[in-house]
């Protein structure tokens, strides 16, 4: 539950708001994203002009994929294939809608999921202590099924190192185990068939164990970043084996973090204190301030995704929005709206009338509406660079289904129905039209364009909305 009666200090410069939902957009942009992000993304996702014409000399919009295969024949462009835009356009047309076709189904909940930087592997991590890695191009075969080391309460995060050699996993713990994914053991049982080394993200000042929400690692491989229970950012350098960095970030739990590209310098995080923020390393200082914060979210942050160039990030927010933010308009004066409602997230409905109240000082620049964020700290993503120029943003909810936003309109283009239970996580596969929805019902499937040649699943709504006291 949010915290709106702790004061946050954060950066400097005025604020925009603009908001848009499913099929709904503020009057002040129009129909469309006026921000340079929407330039960005139809250049990703854009096709070349000269592929637009039906014939040297005429064009014809929209752009068909058999168009723009006639025009790559005849070397309309003039380069002879396809750049790696107008692959984003002609495989963005094409969402993975198609099935389920089921990959797993596991006694416990399934709370995280990803896949690695190239597709091979997928992790998804269970309630249940389990940790399964399968190997894509095998025919989703199990490569390594983890039983995890002093779990307490569930499986919170996981992260993949950039050489896809290790796998680190968190829990409702300060202690995070790093389990080796490319040793031959299928079997990997915490210390007994394999070591699950533990990196100790806690100080000699902490008085209270704390748990972990989130962990990335660097693209680099050679840091571990963590937000946790203890409103604090940690850093873990993994060549010294020692905690190189900590932040007394927030004024409430970090539900969230990521490092801003592939630099490492910048940082974000989001807490139940309804802010994120960003955290230059170059410029800490002697206090740790942050670089700036951004306000908007009425409730508190469970999620945050980075466009990976250092500027835009997504948030999801227990307001039930998803919110797109570019750090160039952060401020360090932000204070959080006062919300006025008594209510729990892990166990109660979003006040029905809170569904219009705005922040007063909203920093976003776009605000995307029609998942719900209750029980669980759902994720949100930016769809792939590669086959969709980032041109959507996708959500897991609580009423179990996936979202698809497109990012510049803000329209609702495609929901995902299948699982009975919340779906906390899901992963759009980075090269091909798949996504992969893992659920609270215990089922991990994938969604595909144009699909197998098997079955799908039926429908699976016997298990409802599923109540739970605690949240992750």
């Amino acid at each position: 539950m949010s915290r709106f009666d702790k004061d946050s200090s954060t950066c400097d410069e005025g604020s925009t708001s603009s908001e848009s939902s499913s099929g709904e957009i503020s009057d002040e942009r129009r129909s469309y994203l006026d921000h340079e992000v929407a330039q960005l993304t139809k250049l990703r996702s854009g096709p070349n002009e000269l592929l637009a014409r039906v014939a040297p000399g005429r064009k014809r919009l929209p752009v068909s994929t058999v168009r723009m295969l006639v025009g790559r024949e005849g070397n309309y462009s003039g380069r002879g294939r396809f750049s790696l835009a107008d692959n984003s356009h002609v495989l963005s047309r094409y969402l993975p809608t198609n099935g389920p076709w089921l990959v797993d189904r596991m006694k416990s909940r399934a709370y995280v999921s990803q896949f690695s930087a190239d597709g091979s592997l997928f992790i998804a991590g269970f309630q249940g202590s389990h940790i399964r890695v399968y190997d894509v191009d095998k025919g989703w075969k199990v490569q390594k099924d983890v039983l995890a080391k002093n779990l307490r309460w569930t499986i919170t995060d996981t992260s993949l190192s950039p050489d896809r050699h290790y796998l680190a996993y968190a829990s409702m713990s300060p202690i995070v185990h790093i389990v080796n994914v490319g040793s031959p053991t299928t079997e990997s049982v915490a210390n007994v068939t394999e070591i699950h080394y533990g990196l100790d993200f806690s100080s000699d000042e902490d008085e209270d164990e704390f748990g972990i929400f989130s962990i990335k690692f660097s693209t680099d491989g050679r840091e571990l970043v963590a937000g946790n229970s203890d409103s604090s950012i940690c850093v873990y350098d993994l060549g010294a084996d020692k905690l190189s960095l900590r932040i007394p970030a927030h004024m409430s739990d970090v539900n969230t973090v990521c490092f801003a590209d592939e630099s490492g310098h910048l940082i974000y995080s989001g807490s139940d204190d309804s802010f994120c923020k960003v955290w230059d390393r170059r410029c800490l200082g002697s206090k740790g301030q942050s670089a700036g914060t951004l306000a908007g979210h009425l409730e508190g942050i469970t999620f945050i995704d980075s466009r990976g160039d250092g500027r835009y990030l997504i948030s999801n927010g227990k307001d039930q929005t998803t919110k797109l933010w570019d750090i160039r308009k952060m401020s360090s004066s932000a204070v959080p709206a006062v919300h006025g409602e008594d209510w729990d997230y892990r166990w109660m409905e979003y006040p029905s009338h809170a569904g219009n109240l705005r922040h007063p000082n909203d920093m976003s620049l776009a605000t995307y509406k029609g998942h719900s964020v209750l029980r669980t700290l759902i994720r949100c993503y930016f769809s792939p660079s590669y086959s969709t120029g980032q041109k959507y943003i996708y959500t897991g909810s609580s009423d179990c289904s996936v979202y698809i936003y497109d990012l510049v309109s803000g329209a609702q283009v495609a929901r995902l129905d299948h699982h009975g239970a919340p779906i906390r996580d899901c992963n759009w596969h980075p090269i091909y039209p798949m996504m992969v929805t893992s659920s609270w019902d215990g089922e991990i499937v994938r969604w595909e364009f144009p699909g197998s040649d098997e079955a799908p699943l039926r429908p699976n709504r016997r298990a409802g909305h599923r109540r739970t006291f605690y949240y992750m």
